[in-house]
């Protein structure tokens, strides 16, 4: 075990794992040499300069391609040579993790959405975009009628789209659409989109679902220029959302021919709207934006990339762009506040947890505050009870950040719009849930910061244990009000599917504040009961709480475990397990910036 330089480092690393070892028996004695053996070779390779500087070359390459990084290598007991612990590597490890879940570049940025008092007859560009609502009268079979500038250019193209809607069999349904090309007119291609029923075409949901369609017509048609003639009367924030949201692609992990090509849509001119309606609405819009666009980053980042630490990271990117206060806390400063719940889910993992708090400030008074929290596990095995056979999910468990995911996409959104009046406090308690030989185990006792203790009936609920902890943290700031957002429980999505959160409150007032704000920002959240009698289901025999109920109402106890940990303060809980996730697409949704935006904003209507 002696190395090749002669300095006894092998021998150093074998009596640091006999010290770590559990197995001391004989019969695990051969199994125990081959680990042995092995970590000799390492340190032998390590200690020699020029080998590890291959090495170094090698694991470093491999990480900027992002297979592995030299942490991987790291074991508790044995010291390696400062080049791989160096700090600034580990900075700059972060940075690069940074730099590939948060891409720099975004289209939205470079679309030329603006009001155009050119009439549909006389623009000239690729693609005319026409929508059309189902009249109240209509029957259910009818086929849509054209009105207005629809209707106009219709006798100016010699009863073209009529002859659409009569050949596509077209009822102006939400989200129908059709497409023609035209000649010998001043655009080339003309579609037609259905708005469905009229008394509904006006919803934040019909306008975003609107935009969506019309970027989706430019861009499968390699439209260079657009013109949407404007709904009536309509404000524009959701429209250009769905704008937005349709350039959105995630190309991070793709090489080669399987990049997909950037949109060609480089204008998109709205008719018949006022230009500053149109202004306002698109300035507020790429704020947004760029908020769900980061929580699809986030939650779509695998758990090699987004780690805790890249997180943070993050967070920091969020302040240094927008202007917001940070502060990451590290382990040993979360040893002090008593975070024992927390830090009790993040003790198996070999990543370090990072718990994350930004702040906004607005200029002038602050008569109002509020505190979002948001659940940050970036991996979750289960830990002991481990994520096993079908329908476990574990190879999706990157998306177990999906609270975090929407706080720091408001905090972006927020950071950006600058709403006066308000002060935000956004938290975020980072960990990964892993299974080793410092994982929690059921049937451990821990205790959380508020000094309440917790046994661990199964290790798969872990979210609620980090979330314990920041509601202690986030009332001590004394907020109005707090909401904390987590992809919490399986039985949310059983009992409402993969389009609704859940939502438990304390306080009526903040339950229909968010319920009338989620359906402002085109997001489906349900109000659930937060049954007091079914507190009997947490009771334990030789604690203060167990950390999970019985089988039934799972989303109900999950809810009343986190109540225990606020006092005073109203507060509600969303449990988005549903629609955090788009399965059929196999990609993430961005749920949740929007009502956290439009939640902060009302508040200084």
């Amino acid at each position: 075990l002696k190395s090749s330089t002669g300095n006894n480092i092998g021998m150093a690393a074998t009596h640091a794992l006999l010290r770590r070892s559990r197995y001391t028996s004989v019969a695990a004695a051969p199994a125990l040499a081959l680990v042995l053996t092995a970590a000799a070779l390492s340190v032998t390779i390590l200690s020699n300069a020029n080998l590890r500087s291959s090495l170094t070359t090698a694991t470093t390459r491999q990480y900027r391609g992002l297979v592995v990084h030299p942490g991987s290598l790291r074991h508790r007991g044995v010291r390696y040579p400062s080049t791989l612990k160096n700090r600034g590597f580990a900075k700059a490890r972060v940075a690069d993790l940074v730099e590939r879940v948060v891409p720099v570049a975004k289209p939205e940025d470079t679309l030329d959405l603006k009001s155009t008092t050119t009439s549909v007859i006389d623009w000239k560009g690729d693609m005319i975009i026409l929508p059309v609502v189902k009249s109240k009268d209509a029957k259910d079979d009818a086929l849509a009628e054209l009105s207005g500038p629809a209707k106009e250019l219709d006798s100016a193209l010699g009863g073209v789209l009529s002859s659409l809607i009569q050949d596509h069999d077209f009822k102006a349904k939400k989200g129908e659409k059709v497409v023609s090309l035209i000649s010998g007119f001043g655009a080339k291609g003309v579609a037609l989109v259905g708005l469905g029923d009229e008394d509904k075409a006006s919803s934040s949901d019909s306008l975003e679902s609107l935009g969506a369609t019309t970027a989706s017509i430019a861009i499968d048609s390699k439209a260079k220029s657009a013109l949407l003639v404007a709904p009536a009367g309509e404000e524009f924030k959701s429209l250009a959302i769905g704008v937005f949201s349709k350039l959105y692609a995630d190309n991070r992990f793709f090489t080669g021919d399987n990049v997909s090509k950037p949109p060609k849509l480089l204008s998109l001119e709205v008719s018949g709207a006022d230009s500053e309606a149109v202004d306002a609405g698109v300035s507020q819009a790429l704020c947004i934006s760029h908020g769900v666009r980061l929580a699809k980053d986030l939650v779509g980042a695998p758990p090699n990339f987004l780690t805790p630490s890249s997180m943070a990271g993050i967070a920091e990117k969020i302040a240094e762009e927008t202007g917001l206060a940070v502060k990451i806390m590290e382990e040993d400063e979360c040893k002090a506040l008593g975070m024992g719940s927390y830090l009790g889910v993040s003790q198996g993992a070999l990543e370090k947890p990072k718990f994350i708090h930004l702040t906004y400030t607005p200029e002038g008074e602050a008569d109002k505050s509020i505190a979002l929290i948001g659940k940050g596990l970036t991996f979750d095995s289960g830990g002991y009870n481990l994520k096993t056979g079908a329908g476990s999910m574990i190879e999706l468990m990157k998306f177990d950040m999906g609270g975090s995911a929407a706080v720091l996409g408001a905090a972006q959104a927020i950071g950006e719009l600058k709403p006066k009046g308000i002060k935000v406090e956004f938290i975020v308690a980072a960990c990964e849930n892993m299974l080793s030989d410092r994982a929690m185990r059921p049937g451990d006792i821990l205790t959380a910061s508020n000094q309440k203790t917790i046994e661990v009936i199964n290790t798969d609920a872990e979210g609620r244990l980090t979330l314990a902890d920041a509601l202690v943290y986030a009332e001590k700031l004394k907020p109005d009000k707090i909401v904390d957002l987590a992809t919490l429980t399986g039985a949310c999505i059983i009992s409402l599917g993969n389009d609704y959160a859940g939502m438990w409150s304390s306080d009526d007032g903040l339950a229909d504040e968010l319920l009338g704000s989620a359906k402002d920002a085109g997001e489906k959240i349900w109000r659930m009961p937060l049954v007091d009698g079914y507190k009997e289901e947490l009771k334990s025999k030789i604690a203060d709480l167990k950390n999970v109920g019985g089988r039934a109402g799972g989303s109900i106890t999950a809810a009343l475990f986190l109540k225990e940990f606020v006092e005073k303060t109203p507060w509600a809980h969303i449990d988005m397990a549903g629609p955090v996730w788009d399965g059929k697409a196999g990609c993430s949704t961005g749920f949740g910036v929007k009502t956290l935006v439009q939640l902060v904003t009302s508040q200084t209507a």
